[in-house]
């Protein structure tokens, strides 16, 4: 249980070859952000509140994440009747996971919050990337369950490498490979975004994202709610 716990804190979060090859990285980006609404649209969202559950082997578990720009971002686990937490900030973050036996919150290590910043960003590292001080480089098509998709690296500004697999018809992001680092060890996360639509406002959501630990599925994505900033501490 507590190596599944783990994973999930880690992980919560065919065209022509003449068309392919006129590509670069910063057409690529532009036609991914006029898919889901343009800059401006993106640059509007200030929070987010999305509620979902986990399939996973044997149970169904409860998550709610909440976002406020730039600012702060908590995620919720219902899990056999206890309820863990897990806040960044970006000075400071806090764990408390009941079911891995916590009684209290900890801390988390500077570095374990350097690695989790990208939660922050609701524009997305891809919107205005060079402003941000990332940079984005095109590797051109790659496989992703039968579909030649494109296939971006990004380093962001902190150093950290982000692989982002773009839909050639939609170019949509179906699937992304981070750098992730614990324990002194390295290693990749995946997952794969679907079900694309469109909630309250007309911003575009992947409503799905699967990674290791099974599915999340998001019944409700909230946009510019007012968001009770309290919760961003360990002792709400």
């Amino acid at each position: 249980m507590k190596s599944f716990i783990n994973l999930l804190i880690v992980c919560i979060l065919g065209v022509s070859t003449s068309v392919t090859n006129a590509q670069t990285a910063d057409e690529i980006v532009q036609k991914h952000l006029t898919a889901l609404g343009g800059i401006d649209k993106l640059k509007s969202i200030k929070s987010v509140t999305m509620e979902g559950k986990i399939t996973a082997p044997n149970m169904e578990i409860a998550v709610n994440m909440t976002t406020v720009h730039n600012k702060a971002w908590r995620m919720d686990i219902d899990l056999m009747s206890m309820k863990g937490w897990m806040i960044i900030r970006p000075d400071s973050g806090w764990v408390f996971m009941p079911f891995q036996g916590q009684t209290t919150p900890d801390a988390m290590a500077p570095d374990a919050i350097k690695e989790q910043m990208d939660q922050l960003d609701l524009e997305s590292t891809l919107c205005n990337f060079k402003e941000k001080g990332h940079t984005v480089e095109y590797l051109g098509m790659d496989d992703v369950e039968g579909t030649e998709c494109f296939k971006l690296k990004t380093i962001t500004k902190s150093g950290k490498t982000i692989y982002q697999f773009l839909d050639p018809n939609s170019y949509y992001i179906v699937r992304t490979i981070s750098k992730q680092k614990a324990g002194g060890k390295e290693f990749d996360v995946q997952a794969d975004y679907s079900n694309y639509k469109p909630v309250e406002g007309g911003y575009i959501f992947a409503h799905t994202i699967a990674s290791q630990n099974g599915p999340i599925d998001f019944q409700k994505i909230s946009v510019n709610t007012n968001v009770d900033e309290r919760i961003f501490s360990p002792t709400k």
